[in-house]
């Protein structure tokens, strides 16, 4: 398992690096054919998609990173997840200063490879829409019965 995991982690240090440089070539060998990125708010990206943004220049990066790591094996894959934080933007808008996302890596004959990302906005934080319901300190909305009485 901590082989796994060291294999793991290296690769995650390689891939950041990758997308923090929109190292598009680079990232042609990290990702699987048959990849599939799913943003924030529940788009979809195959892998041409996901190398096209960088190639573009679409999508830039100041920062991009990956903390709060947990990685778990199984068989010839590991499912991680982790924080990610980036400041960039994709055509002039900022990008989400903060997500959790899930990561499914591979191992095939030892060459790690990125299968698969799910991103999820983390409540409260910069970029991510904000929570249902009424602000902190706000008297609550009446019943319906109240409001019709």
């Amino acid at each position: 398992m901590d082989a796994t995991k060291d294999q793991v982690t290296a690769f995650l240090k390689e891939w950041t690096a990758a997308e923090r440089a929109a190292d598009a070539t680079a990232l042609e060998d990290l990702l699987t054919d048959d990849f599939v990125g799913v943003g924030p708010l529940g788009f979809t990206l195959t892998r041409a998609d996901w190398l096209d943004r960088h190639r573009t220049g679409d999508l830039t990066y100041d920062t991009f990173d990956v903390d709060e790591v947990d990685i778990r094996a199984h068989g010839d894959a590991a499912v991680v997840v982790a924080r990610h934080t980036a400041a960039g933007n994709y055509r002039g808008h900022p990008i989400p200063e903060s997500v959790r996302a899930t990561l499914v890596v591979t191992n095939d004959e030892g060459i790690s490879r990125l299968a698969g990302i799910h991103f999820s906005f983390i409540a409260g934080t910069p970029g991510a829409p904000p929570l249902p319901g009424p602000p902190p300190g706000a008297a609550p909305a009446p019943s319906p019965e109240e409001a019709g009485s």
